[in-house]
């Protein structure tokens, strides 16, 4: 039996790195989903694909956030929106000699927040589109958040780089707790989520040290989505389907 498709799937963040290649990679993708909205200026590859909608987001902003909610809607309609991929996100260096109140909070605002207040308004769509299908996985429902392997607590001392980054590794951490909350809260309503380690990977983010590019990560990560079911909500995965400890 053919597994089912995902019909329509918003990313965050996709101007550069990993969201940039989750849009080439859906858009090329063989099945494809029917709609890709990314959250950006793409009008190269809106003009290759024509299931590339592009729609201009501010994450920060509560009137962005409706104002896109309401433009995916209208082109959903009854199908809602089938994956939510909560990718976008900032980075600042700051060991603890440097970290500031105003640097923590920035970062907390945008990648954890953020991610919490895009999720909350896209819940409707969602839940219209858990409706129309059963099981779990992105064919019906997912919230997918990028997280990273820097918000382990487990792996703190087994990874003293990232003592270079306070603000960003606390905050998804936090991120890790709102996937847990959201994967107990929404299970009934048939709504996956995970978080998701996309690999260390040469972006503005990641720097030119990463052992891997962005398009030899992008595939794995595909993969890990389209396979996604009920026994992964709630999990901390990587881009090979491992599981990382919280």
């Amino acid at each position: 039996m053919a597994q089912p498709r995902c019909r329509s799937v918003l990313i965050t963040g996709c101007s550069r790195g990993i969201g940039l290649g989750l849009v080439r990679g859906l858009a090329a993708a063989n099945p494809s989903p029917d709609l890709v909205f990314a959250t950006c200026e793409l009008q190269q590859l809106s003009k290759q694909y024509s299931n590339i909608k592009l729609l201009q987001l501010d994450v920060v902003c509560e009137s962005s956030i409706k104002k896109v909610v309401k433009e995916v809607e209208e082109m959903v309609g009854d199908q809602g929106l089938n994956c939510l991929i909560n990718n976008a996100g900032i980075n600042v260096l700051a060991s603890l000699e440097e970290v500031t109140a105003e640097t923590m909070l920035t970062i907390y605002e945008t990648n954890t927040v953020a991610q919490l207040m895009v999720t909350k308004a896209f819940l409707p769509l969602l839940r219209k589109a858990a409706q129309l299908s059963t099981g779990m996985g992105c064919h019906r429902a997912a919230i997918i958040n990028m997280s990273s392997l820097a918000a382990s607590m487990q792996l703190v001392q087994a990874n003293e780089m990232f003592l270079k980054v306070y603000p960003y590794r606390i905050a998804k951490t936090a991120l890790n707790m709102i996937t847990r909350c959201l994967a107990a809260d929404l299970k009934s309503d048939g709504i996956l989520c995970i978080s998701l380690h996309p690999g260390w990977l040469q972006t503005d983010m990641g720097g030119n040290m990463a052992p891997m590019q962005v398009q030899e990560a992008i595939p794995g990560i595909l993969s890990v989505l389209d396979r996604l079911g009920e026994k992964e909500n709630g999990s901390f995965l990587d881009w090979q389907g491992e599981t990382l400890p919280w």
